[in-house]
């Protein structure tokens, strides 16, 4: 007998999948737009986006980033809409990228 619960997790990690590269294929766009962008990130880094509309990814984003960490790399938060309607030429996505304390 299938066991519903993973069935339904299934299914809810692949639309949230489905979702994060719908939006990580729309940031690729942008920032090739605005390769600027690239010039102020880190060489190697970690990039966990954080939709403001869409508690569900913005959950399950920082979830996995609690599980598998960042393997020592800067993590770059990147908060944005998801929503397909939303331009980032009007409405830019902020991104963050936290600066280590001097000790």
């Amino acid at each position: 007998m299938v066991d519903s619960k993973k069935v339904i997790s299934i299914k809810r990690t692949r639309r949230v999948v489905e979702r994060n590269l719908a939006l990580f294929e729309k940031w690729t766009r942008y920032l090739i737009n605005h390769p600027r962008i690239l010039e102020n990130l880190p060489d190697k880094f970690e990039l966990v986006m954080l939709p403001d509309d869409d508690d569900e990814l913005r959950r399950y984003n920082l979830q996995l980033l609690s599980i598998y960490g960042s393997e020592g790399r800067v993590v770059v938060f990147v908060r944005l809409r998801s929503t397909p309607q939303v331009d980032f030429e009007v409405r830019p996505p902020d991104v963050y990228v936290p600066l280590p304390l001097a000790i």
